[in-house]
Order: C-alpha cells, then sequence, then structure tokens
C-alpha cells in the first residue's frame, strides 16, 4: 500500500476536493490499515509543534472510543454516523497537514515490519489499547501541558501499528508512559510547578 503520506498528499492537495471534508471522507483513504491511520490522523493535530486549538478534547473522545475497540479484539472500528458525517472545511484540514505530513515521511523512512507481534498479537493490541486509552484521557485534562506529550505518544504508537513495526510502537509506548508521568504531576503539583522543575532540571544538565 501507498505510504500515509502520500496518499493524504495526494488526496488533499493534488487532487480536486470538495471545500469541506468528513471523518467519513478520510477513513475511506485507511484501508486495511484502519486502526493505525485513525490514531495517526486523529493525534496530529494535537501532537504537532504548534497544536491546533480545539482538537484535543473532541478528538480525545474519538481516540478513547477507538482504543476501548481496539482493546475488546474489534478488527473494523466503529463511529457513531453523525461523527463520521461531520464536516471540517479543507482549508483547516490542509494547514494541519502541512505541518503533519513532513513528520510523517520521517518517520516512514525507518518504518518497516519488524516485531510485528507487538501490533498482531493478542495481547501486545490489548496493551496498545490501554495506553492510547489513558492518553486519551489525559488529552482531555483542560490544563496546559497534559495534551502534547500524550498525543505524541498515540501518533508514534498509532504509527507503528500502521505498518506493523513493533519496534516503532514500542517507541510510542515509551513515549506514552512519560506522557502519563508527565500528566500525573501537573494534575498533582500544578502545570506552573512542574513547568518550573523541568527547567531547573534543564539548566543542571546544560551548566545553564
Amino acid at each position: 500500500m501507498a505510504k500515509l503520506s502520500v496518499e493524504l498528499q495526494r488526496y488533499f492537495f493534488d487532487e480536486e476536493c470538495a471545500t469541506k471534508v468528513t471523518l467519513g471522507d478520510i477513513i475511506d483513504l485507511a484501508g486495511e490499515r484502519i486502526f493505525g491511520f485513525l490514531f495517526v490522523i486523529l493525534s496530529l493535530p494535537s501532537a504537532l509543534p504548534v497544536p491546533a486549538p480545539g482538537y484535543s478534547i473532541p478528538f480525545g473522545i474519538l481516540l478513547l472510543l477507538l482504543a476501548v475497540q481496539l482493546i475488546v479484539g474489534s478488527k473494523t472500528p466503529w463511529l457513531p454516523q453523525s461523527w463520521l458525517n461531520h464536516s471540517i472545511s479543507l482549508e483547516k484540514v490542509q494547514g494541519i497537514l502541512k505541518k503533519g505530513i513532513p513528520w510523517l515521511q520521517k518517520i516512514e523512512l525507518i518504518s518497516r515490519p519488524r516485531l510485528s507481534y507487538i501490533c498482531t498479537s493478542f495481547v501486545g493490541r490489548i496493551i496498545i489499547g490501554c495506553a492510547i486509552a489513558l492518553m486519551a484521557i489525559s488529552m482531555m485534562i483542560p490544563i496546559p501541558g497534559t495534551n502534547t506529550l500524550p498525543a505524541i505518544g498515540i501518533f508514534v504508537t498509532g504509527f507503528g501499528l500502521l505498518d506493523d513495526d513493533g519496534a516503532i510502537s514500542l517507541g510510542g509506548l515509551v513515549l506514552c508512559v512519560m506522557g502519563a508521568t508527565l500528566s500525573g504531576l501537573i494534575v498533582v503539583f500544578g502545570y506552573e510547578v512542574v513547568k518550573g522543575g523541568i527547567e531547573l532540571i534543564k539548566n543542571s544538565l546544560t551548566g545553564g
């Protein structure tokens, strides 16, 4: 199958497209790699270096629903028809993808099927689903700093599912653990305290 970045470039930039696109239109691009595709696409806005505001909560809900379906062993995801028909302006989608496609291309350079049992086995998919579910909940917490790293964890883990690349999914799971730790610290101690602690650690490591 064509690489995800190629499919997205073709559909949203190279071919004539309607001024509004729906989640259903995007899903049609996925084919057999549907779960990984959706995890990557839905986490992308919050995972970008400059996150798109307003996406974390609705996309977090979608990601949580998909993660639960992965845990219970669904082969094909189910989403409410009203969500599938919800339209997004083509301009917004293109704005996100212009930032996101270069990141996709970087991961695609190293992505290939390996340690595939991590992505395809029943136990592996349960672990991945549980990690993504926790990160999706973190994305929905309305506190600064609790959505970007969890979204990156989902993005990388989902990318591993796309190519059955267990090594990349393992890296994503490590990021999910880091995201859970950071979100937990922010919830318990507050954003400014954790931010100050991170800056203090950085300064001590760099000698600043």
